[in-house]
């Protein structure tokens, strides 16, 4: 009897990465199943995007940088390609980002069709060996940019159910699990150089985006980080005692913008400070809750008046080495932070990862040594390099196989829409 050949190793790995394919894709669609093709044409603000484009998108993403690679690829849409880039300067002019919720046509249905004949043809590509090493390894990006892009669909559409009048939940059926807020301590780390970030891939099989690498070695300074996230309760506390009253605690331009926007408190709180918008609709604030959606500004102001500061991405990178990749992700189905339901170990840090972004007080710049993705992709992160601020360790909304410690999520200051909180840190005394 012949025995039966054991697939290839290119055959095992075409086949987990088209698992991941379907997997992945699959998720986006059901985000955007409890929506209506009204609801999914909405941008409440410019920074925002419809649920429609956000689904597109993605979905020109695989078109753009896998399938094109195929000898004699046609379109689904010619003409979408400018409707559905973002920002790749580098192949082609895009669609201003404040107008995404301009775009009434292609329909919800068509955008769903064209995800459609998009997943058929890469997973047949997948399955037919057809695409070369580069085109997989945009497929792999690509999965991660989908996830990226989730977490946006979510923080969006809350945005705009919120600025709809009637303030309907995107879900009524979410778990809200319960825990309770620990003492907040400090924990003292000595002086010491470390490793800091994740090699670089693809020459390093393990996936991490550019704006990770290289490894380098920093001098982190003696320091002390709280044991947890600040909570909305200790964060009320800041509200009530005129915080957002008082122009001392906050950086200039945090202040200005504060004044501007008549900001109170944080962002979908009520008036009276006892309840928050949440992806299920209105319900009561958690007291032991990690406070979130939080502006830089917001989060740099209330570490100034506890007397303490926010911590360098370098302090919370080291702290998160070795601390297990677990928390409150958007895979709990609760979209939303919670109390941790068990304390940490002692000495160690809790919830470093999910529930809430935590603010740093690192700019977003690039690391020594720093190479961009080769090609058109080169525009992924380092053109950002210029205004943001990092953030670290994911959150609520964040799928928790996208997550690592040397990760690195940015945005603008005056940011208030993501899941983002804060975690305080001292000098030595």
């Amino acid at each position: 009897m012949n025995a039966v050949a054991a697939p290839s190793r290119t055959a095992a790995a075409a086949t987990a990465l088209a698992a991941r394919y379907a997997k992945v894709r699959a998720r986006s669609v059901a985000l955007a199943a409890p929506l209506s093709a009204e609801d999914a044409m909405v941008q409440s603000m410019p920074d925002a995007s419809p649920t429609k484009w956000h689904l597109a998108h993605t979905t020109w993403f695989f078109e753009r940088f896998v399938l094109a690679s195929l000898p004699a690829y046609a379109p689904f849409d010619a003409d979408w390609h400018y409707l559905f880039n973002s920002y790749y300067q580098s192949i082609g002019p895009a669609h201003a980002r404040p107008q995404r919720g301009l775009l009434s046509r292609p329909s919800l249905d068509e955008v769903l069709q064209f995800r459609s004949v998009v997943d058929q043809r890469v997973i047949a590509a997948l399955q037919a060996d057809t695409l070369d090493e580069q085109a997989r390894r945009q497929l792999l990006l690509g999965l991660h940019h989908e996830q990226q892009h989730q977490e946006l669909l979510l923080t969006d559409i809350k945005h705009a159910l919120w600025s709809n009048p009637l303030q309907p939940a995107y879900r009524d059926d979410l778990a809200h699990p319960g825990g309770s807020a620990s003492p907040l301590t400090w924990i003292a780390r000595a002086e010491q150089i470390i490793e800091i970030g994740a090699p670089a891939w693809p020459a390093h099989p393990d996936f991490a985006y550019d704006n990770e690498s290289p490894v380098h070695r920093v001098l982190v300074p003696a320091h002390a980080l709280a044991s947890r996230p600040v909570s909305n309760a200790e964060f009320r506390q800041f509200v009530e005692a005129g915080g957002y009253r008082e122009p001392g605690h906050w950086m200039s331009e945090g202040w200005t913008l504060c004044q501007q926007e008549h900001w109170q408190h944080p962002l979908y709180w009520n008036e009276a400070l006892d309840r928050e918008f949440a992806l299920a609709g209105w319900r009561p604030l958690d007291p032991d809750a990690p406070v979130c959606h939080l502006s830089y500004f917001e989060a740099d102001a209330y570490a100034r008046w506890a007397g303490a500061r926010l911590p360098t991405e370098f302090e919370w990178e080291a702290a998160a080495r070795g601390t297990p990749l677990a928390g409150n992700f958007a895979d709990n189905d609760a979209l939303h932070p919670a109390a941790p339901r068990e304390d940490a170990a002692p000495g160690h840090p809790s919830q470093l990862f999910g529930d809430v972004w935590e603010w740093t007080s690192s700019a977003y710049g690039a690391y020594p040594g720093f190479r961009t993705f080769e090609g058109n992709l080169g525009e992924y992160n380092g053109k950002f390099m210029c205004g943001q601020w990092v953030l670290r360790g994911g959150s609520c909304a964040t799928p928790a196989d996208h997550i690592r410690p040397s990760y690195r999520n940015f945005f603008a200051p005056s940011a208030r829409w993501q899941f983002a909180g804060l975690r305080l840190a001292k000098d030595a005394a």
